[in-house]
């Protein structure tokens, strides 16, 4: 199959310890379209009722919704349900693309020199960002997937499938703050922590990748039907390629994506597309639950039940 549909399902609920007064959110959770990808429908359900101030695109060109509530609330629910079209990706030939140093050489800085419009924006993500950083010892260890003159994409497999492979999937060994370099050092962490070092490791060497915020197709085991909100976030690098674009990594899963993998955004790192962000007069601490759901289109109704008001839009 060369086209796919899918529903996803993202549902983030808040129990706050005391009443919240007033709340400001920004909200990243409509998949964006892309030539691969196209977003057939999108709808967002907030509780309590909340005033949408703008619906826009951030720096990046991540879709972006912006809302307030100032009624007194000891919770909150936001829900986003996507359909989503996907098509086959071309990815060239590994050996077909320039030589990696080649590409470096190109993203540098020269004085007088004036970059094509494509490098000058591939240039946003080749420095440090909150949570990438560019280290001699980050540099060492992944020049081995890149000697002298190898094709890019070669060098980009070899680093994905050395991640993939060294690195242990731990959900419980890391944060959403762990600093990469020591998730470098324990070899262990999640997707999120993979791309993180990943981009780490790919400007490190003087190449522009960025961060990938989406979903994955996950599968029930055997016999089992698929549980509603039973998925997650996934996160994953995209590198730019000259005279191709940009060729996207799942260093978590050792595979280039293509028909499994649904894009909310990108940026320079994961602060770039949270997908639920604000401010609170309020709340005390309080207490998060997120469920995720995403199965083909045509499954919806044995899954979810009656079709939903975006379902019966379409």
């Amino acid at each position: 199959m060369t086209t796919r549909s899918y529903v996803v399902v993202h549902e983030t609920n808040y129990d706050y310890e005391y009443p919240v007064g007033l709340s400001r959110q920004i909200v990243h959770l409509a998949p964006r379209t892309t030539p691969y990808q196209a977003c057939r429908a999108h709808s967002l359900k907030v509780s309590p009722d909340a005033e949408i101030l703008a619906t826009s695109v951030d720096a990046f060109g991540n879709p972006v919704t912006s809302l307030c509530i100032e009624a007194d609330h000891d919770s909150l629910s936001v829900r986003a349900e996507s359909w989503v079209d996907l098509t086959a990706r071309n990815y060239p030939e590994d050996r077909a693309t320039p030589p990696w140093d080649a590409v470096r050489a190109r993203l540098e800085y020269r004085a007088g020199r004036r970059p094509q419009p494509f490098d000058l924006e591939a240039a946003h993500f080749l420095f440090e960002s909150t949570r990438v950083r560019n280290k001699r010892e980050l540099a060492e260890w992944t020049s081995a997937c890149f000697p002298p003159g190898r094709p890019l994409l070669e060098g980009v497999r070899a680093l994905m499938n050395r991640i993939h492979t060294e690195l242990k999937f731990d959900p419980t060994a890391t944060t959403v703050s762990t600093p990469v370099m020591e998730v470098f050092e324990r070899r262990r962490g999640v997707c999120q922590d993979f791309a993180h070092l990943m981009l780490s490791c790919l400007r490190s060497m003087g190449l522009a990748a960025r961060y990938v915020s989406g979903y994955l197709l996950t599968r029930p085991p055997p016999g089992k039907a698929r549980l509603v909100g039973a998925d997650a976030s996934h996160a994953w690098v995209s590198v730019y390629c000259p005279d191709y674009g940009w060729v996207d990594a799942d260093p978590t899963n050792g595979v280039f994506p293509s028909l499994e993998h649904v894009t909310l955004g990108w940026g320079r790192d994961y602060d770039d597309v949270i997908p639920l962000r604000g401010v609170l007069l309020g709340g005390g601490d309080h207490e998060l639950e997120i469920k995720v759901t995403v199965a083909p289109a045509a499954d919806y109704e044995a899954i979810f039940g009656a079709p939903s008001a975006l379902m019966r839009s379409l």
